[in-house]
């Protein structure tokens, strides 16, 4: 056995990165006070927490110690920067209805996503197609993953969740082209960055943050297609709904489509829309209460998960009843990321090769020193006449010669005499 094998076995288990964070905002700790304590930055502690990578060596043992659920293991084997009381964060309250809904209706059946839930996902098992180290222990569930290919792997997520995706996308932007587009344009990254994408503990959820925040980049404002939303919904219920979506801000919108709609948990919701939970559970309770203004059913509800089951209802029969277009074939999708990606490269070369020759060009026919430009001659006017002295006569050249001839002797010199 390897010393990272042995280094590995004897390395604390870790809770899943939902627990993480759970046991992290427990103990009123934050992102920053966690970081500072492990010795890391803020974006690896979110990326412990969201699943996407894992703590090794010195750094797992630290970690697994500050978010242990024993007190006494917090002051034992945390540093200095973690032995010292943390300010408690500011909390919102947090919705009832994950805890007080019944199983039936605390875990539906999402309504325009047909992927699983992270912590049960064998298809996304069986998306790695190679041996690869992600930081948790696969050794018994390889044995009975189904190999794919790369392309076949892309092809089984395509499948699976392209045509919910697009429904969410529309729901979340009310454009059926523009929900196409950000599927397609998601997935072109995937497949970009599928190396990546194979080996995530959620690939579905991957391609859906990449879609959602495609379809809700503000520049897509300045396009004249999708500068408007598509026509609502003739029945007045879903017409109702629909307006009620859209009134509402991108992020509150977004929380809510994958709350109540797509079914996820507070945590998980909070995660990929990169907030914590407590502003999470803000937005969406905010949310809840713009739309049942709207809708008088929602309003009536009696408890919140009558409201979370009845709007993820809505929100389901909403999705299906639009004809929403249906994406491209996975193999087209595939070919359309490798042709973009070849022709940026072919422009990227062409381009430095542009550069390059007319960089040559310019230092050959480029003059090797400074030439002034000589004026070209015009005509003057108005020059006064040339002044000074007059041409010398006869008599003056005279003079001036004997001048010259003689020499000039001044006086004798005084020398003083005594008397």
């Amino acid at each position: 056995m390897t010393r990272s094998t042995t280094d590995e076995a004897a390395a604390p288990q870790l809770p899943s990165p939902k627990e993480r964070r759970r046991l992290r905002e427990a103990k009123s700790l934050s992102e920053e006070q966690v970081a500072a304590a492990v010795g890391v930055t803020r974006a690896t502690v979110r990326s412990w927490e969201t699943g996407r990578t894992s703590p090794r060596g010195r750094k797992r043992v630290l970690y697994a110690k500050l978010i242990a659920p024993e007190p006494e293991a917090l002051a034992t084997t945390t540093p200095a920067a973690a032995m010292t009381a943390p300010d408690p964060v500011p909390t919102a309250p947090v919705p009832t209805a994950p805890e007080t809904v019944p199983e039936s209706a605390a875990e539906p059946t999402p309504v325009a996503s047909a992927e699983p839930a992270p912590e049960a996902a064998p298809e996304a098992k069986a998306m790695v197609v190679a041996e690869a180290d992600t930081g948790t222990d696969t050794g018994e569930e390889a044995a009975g993953e189904r190999r794919l290919s790369p392309a076949g792997a892309f092809d089984e997520l395509y499948a699976r969740t392209a045509p919910n995706l697009v429904r969410q996308a529309y729901l979340l932007t009310g454009r059926r082209a523009l929900a196409r587009e950000s599927v397609e344009r998601a997935f072109q990254l995937a497949w970009h960055r599928w190396p990546e994408v194979a080996v995530d503990r959620d690939p579905a959820g991957w391609v859906r943050a990449a879609a959602y925040e495609y379809a809700m980049s503000p520049w897509h404002r300045l396009r004249r297609a999708h500068r408007h939303p598509d026509a609502p919904p003739t029945e007045p219920g879903k017409r109702a709904l629909f307006d009620a979506l859209l009134d509402l801000p991108p992020a509150y919108r977004r929380t809510l489509l994958l709350y109540d709609g797509v079914g996820l948990d507070l945590p998980e919701t909070a995660a990929e829309t990169e907030a914590s939970t407590p502003a999470a559970a803000g937005r969406l309770m905010t949310a809840r209460a713009a739309v049942a203004e709207r809708l008088p059913e929602l309003a009536s509800a009696a408890t919140p998960a009558e409201q979370s089951a009845l709007l993820h209802d809505r929100l389901g029969g909403l999705a299906r009843a639009e004809h929403v277009p249906v994406p491209q074939p996975a193999r087209a999708v595939r070919t359309g990321s490798e042709d973009k990606a070849r022709l940026w490269t072919r422009t990227a070369v062409a381009g430095v090769a542009l550069l390059i020759a007319v960089t040559g060009l310019t230092l050959h026919t480029a003059p090797t020193h400074y030439e002034p430009p000589i004026s070209p001659a015009e005509r003057v006017g108005g020059v006064p006449p040339r002044g000074g002295p007059q041409k010398l006569t006869a008599q003056d050249l005279k003079l001036q010669k004997t001048l010259r001839e003689q020499l000039a002797h001044g006086p004798e010199r005084l020398i003083p005499q005594l008397r």
